[in-house]
């Protein structure tokens, strides 16, 4: 059987997670393991599974058992052991005693190092106080004096169990991927959702092709959702500076795909969802905004400030004038009086050719005498 150095690192792979047992492939007859207690969140959840790479540690052999660990735990942990863990950057279990001068004091075992403030903790740090009193993971940094002096850090190690993730998910989150996710906070321009651990953005312009003016009447803290990865920026060496955006319109059926039922001379009753400084954009159909452009609306010049003069959710009557569907482009113009009397002229028209339609328009009839 192959032999292990006390803390020699160790990659491989989870083969069986059993009550309380973590097993590992080790390449050999026998399998090594892990306590499973080593895995747990908060909550009690192991947070691996069968076939997924981890990271470990030799610690003992008892005949043909090998036992590995993420971290060394400090109760027995002499000098000698302190100074094999700094030697191959085994990490190793403290209890944070108390704040002091500078940092942190942390008894591993019977001996007491140092944490600075600057190494304690990594995302979303607490203040000094939540700190004290708990049993946390360190790599030790510095080792002097035989061991009088040992300085450790949270930070670094959090620092490298946050690149691995991150490492893992840029091979999982690509672009293009459709995900599930968790509706973490919500914000004007758009929705944080947790996805697999890992914070992405949902923008409020890719919530759905329909305007989107409210997110909160659309999504809600704590909601699931699915969505497309449509931009992945993942960087390996700075984990907190990647980042990825997703979107739910993605997987909708596009509403201009449908854009054929339109017509040119087709009249909407739409409301106005956006106001520029060259136009209105009137929405005609879930999805679909058309554009009437500044020139065709009355009583206005160049220098009219068209956000005092029209509001927005204000309804307004259109008709279709130009469409263009590979652009996604529609051009209206104000259904304006002109044009209700053209109606009425053909109505007349149909009248006089003795076709009074499905009423009797008292009106025409007058108009026949």
């Amino acid at each position: 059987m192959k032999g292990f150095e006390l803390g020699e690192e160790f990659e491989t792979t989870v083969v069986q997670i059993s009550a309380d047992t973590v097993f590992i492939d080790l390449g050999l007859k026998s399998e090594g393991f892990v306590e499973k207690s080593e895995f747990l969140d908060d909550d009690g959840n192991c947070s691996v599974k069968e076939g997924d790479k981890i990271k470990v540690y030799f610690v003992s052999q008892n005949r043909d058992e090998l036992h590995f660990t993420t971290r060394l735990k400090g109760e027995n942990a002499d000098t000698d052991v302190l100074e094999s863990a700094y030697n191959s950057g085994l990490p190793v279990e403290g209890n944070v005693t108390a704040e002091i001068k500078g940092g942190f004091e942390v008894k591993i075992g019977k001996t007491r190092a140092f944490c600075p403030y600057s190494q304690m903790g990594y995302k979303n740090r607490a203040e000094p106080a939540a700190y004290v009193g708990r049993n946390m993971s360190f790599v030790i940094t510095e080792f002097k004096n035989e061991g009088k002096n040992i300085i450790v850090s949270n930070r670094k190690l959090e620092e490298e169990a946050e690149l691995s993730k991150v490492n893992a998910l840029a091979e999982k989150l690509t672009v293009g991927t459709i995900v599930h996710g968790k509706v973490k906070s919500i914000q004007s321009y758009g929705a944080f959702v947790d996805v697999d651990g890992f914070q992405t953005l949902l923008p409020i312009s890719e919530i759905s092709h329909e305007r989107v003016s409210d997110i909160s009447k659309i999504l809600s803290e704590g909601q699931e959702i699915e969505a497309k990865i449509i931009k992945a920026e993942w960087a390996p060496s700075k984990p907190d500076r990647s980042k990825v955006s997703i979107s739910m319109k993605e997987l909708e059926k596009d509403p201009w795909d449908e854009v054929s039922s339109i017509k040119i001379g087709d009249k909407f009753s739409g409301k106005i969802v956006r106001i520029a400084q060259f136009g209105l954009f009137v929405n005609i159909k879930p999805g679909i905004d058309g554009l009437v452009h500044v020139s065709l609306l009355r009583d206005v010049n160049d220098k009219t400030n068209l956000s005092k003069k029209f509001k927005i959710g204000e309804e307004m009557e259109v008709v279709v004038q130009k469409i263009e569907p590979e652009e996604k482009r529609i051009s209206l113009a104000p259904a304006t009086s002109d044009e209700q009397e053209d109606d009425a002229s053909d109505y007349l028209k149909k009248q006089d050719s003795g076709d009074d339609g499905e009423t009797y328009n008292p009106f025409a009839a007058l108009l026949k005498k």
